[in-house]
């Protein structure tokens, strides 16, 4: 067997076994199911896993930025005008997020733990100082006083004079870093003497800094990958009692902060919020790309705080019942101690009209007001963590198509041989076209006879062709 020959059996040998093997793998899918088994048994919130730590000491930056609507013609609006809103901020706060008192429960399957917020304003990230900037705003104690009070002529009527004398107003201007974390009230200051429970203070972040909303018990994952992070508990209690439908007032999804591996396009996320008391779901919207990681956009559709005609399953969060709101807007006032509070995404985006048009100064819309999510990894991430990301992504990509590598390989073999098996043939064909010949001798002239009359007699012999 020549050179030539040897070389086209080998590159057919090494070429079969790449296409068979590397058809193989991807047809089974083993590396991608030994990836999926690896994070299913990696990502769990068990003592040694990768994410544990992670999980209880987040290193990415968290940044909270909130806004403010100026009112700009208050005494027009209680004319009857319509209400002029000037948008003022942003004062951005870094927030901290650990985790403490981290126990293990139910043989480890689930972990209970706290997490107690801390925010440190950034004036580099914001607009003004939050300690001089004043803001005019609803007076929320007054009106959750003046609320409380509504169903007695009487009483309101008692209630407008003494907030009279105390120089107390539908309206109040403050200072954002009171309005956020907190100021002593007159009105609320004077109902505390009669009535000691009432709170003296006022802040829409008031006891928020530096504080947890309660125990959290988690899944750890651990016998199903699906349950990673999901909320068993909270606050001792598996459902909440602030709605009324056990639909309303169940406790459904993570908080937020992570969701389990392998996720889908097609699934729905769910999320209990403690400041809204209650779980809301998202959906996939987009596929993005933050500092260079791919990521899955989710996002709360219109149904999460559609109206009960527009979605029959929000019944359960009118309360009270007969006092429905329309779609876009949430009242939350039974977790917020009967606080005439009501929530709603930025500038009422995906609400009803009639509440963009009740007021002047509102523009809704997805690219500035969309509340979402970017899953793998967070909405804002710092470039370390993103750096660590991309190299994990990295890898898994490599692995993950070395069946396509092995198939690649493969395929280039077989168009090599197919050029080497092309070119042998052609030098065989030539091979066979130019045979040589030589003469091998002459007969003595003695030898022929008369009857050789054409002449000498030549024998041929043929000469081989060189080998390969």
């Amino acid at each position: 067997m020549t050179r030539r020959s040897c070389a086209v059996y080998a590159t057919g040998i090494v070429c079969a076994h790449l296409l068979i093997v590397g058809i193989a793998l991807l047809v089974a899918q083993v590396f991608q199911t030994l990836i999926q088994n690896r994070l299913k048994k990696e990502v769990t919130l068990t003592e040694g896993s990768r994410v544990f730590e992670t999980w209880k000491n987040p290193p990415p930056p968290v940044y909270m930025q909130y806004y403010f609507f100026n009112v700009s013609n208050p005494d027009e609006f209680l004319e009857g005008g319509k209400a002029i809103l000037t948008e003022v901020g942003p004062y951005t706060y870094r927030e901290y997020r650990p985790r403490e008192n981290v126990t293990f429960v139910d043989n480890g399957t689930k972990v209970s733990a706290y997490t107690p917020k801390s925010f440190v304003f950034l004036p580099e990230r914001s607009v003004g100082d939050p300690e001089v900037d004043l803001v005019t705003t609803i007076n929320i104690p007054a009106l959750a006083v003046m609320n409380k009070v509504k169903e007695s002529f009487w009483f309101s009527s008692m209630v407008s004079v003494w907030m009279r004398s105390l120089g107390s107003g539908v309206f109040m201007t403050r200072p954002v870093n009171e309005i956020l974390w907190g100021f002593k009230d007159p009105l609320l200051s004077s109902l505390h003497k009669f009535k000691p429970e009432v709170e003296e203070h006022f802040g829409l972040m008031y006891k928020k800094n530096g504080t947890s909303d309660g125990e959290f018990v988690f899944h750890t994952g651990e016998q199903n990958y699906l349950d990673y992070g999901k909320i068993h508990t909270w606050r001792g209690e598996s459902t909440t009692s602030f709605w009324t439908t056990e639909e309303s007032n169940m406790i459904n999804g993570t908080d937020g902060s992570v969701f389990h591996p392998l996720l889908s396009r097609d699934e729905q996320l769910y999320v209990f919020t403690s400041d809204l008391c209650r779980s809301i779901y998202m959906k996939f919207v987009k596929d993005v790309e933050i500092k260079g990681i791919p990521a899955f956009r989710f996002a709360p559709p219109r149904d999460v705080l559609a109206s009960k005609e527009e979605n029959p399953a929000n019944a359960g969060f009118c309360v009270p019942p007969d006092e429905c709101l329309g779609t876009g807007v949430l009242r939350v006032s039974v977790c917020r101690k009967g606080a005439p509070v009501v929530v709603s995404f930025p500038h009422f985006y995906l609400g009803d009209e009639k509440y963009v048009n009740a007021v002047e100064g509102l523009s809704p819309n997805q690219e500035d007001h969309e509340t979402y999510l970017d899953i793998n990894p967070t909405v804002v991430i710092d470039d370390a963590s993103a750096a660590k990301m991309n190299k994990l992504l990295l890898m898994v990509m490599l692995v993950s198509n070395f069946p396509l590598l092995l198939i690649g390989l493969g395929a280039i073999l077989l168009i090599a041989l197919i050029i080497l098996i092309y070119k042998a043939q052609q030098k065989k064909s030539t091979a066979k076209e130019d045979t040589d010949y030589t003469q091998v001798k002459d007969k003595p002239e003695e030898e022929y006879s008369v009857d050789h009359k054409n002449g000498s007699y030549i024998a041929m012999s043929q000469v081989e062709g060189e080998k390969c």
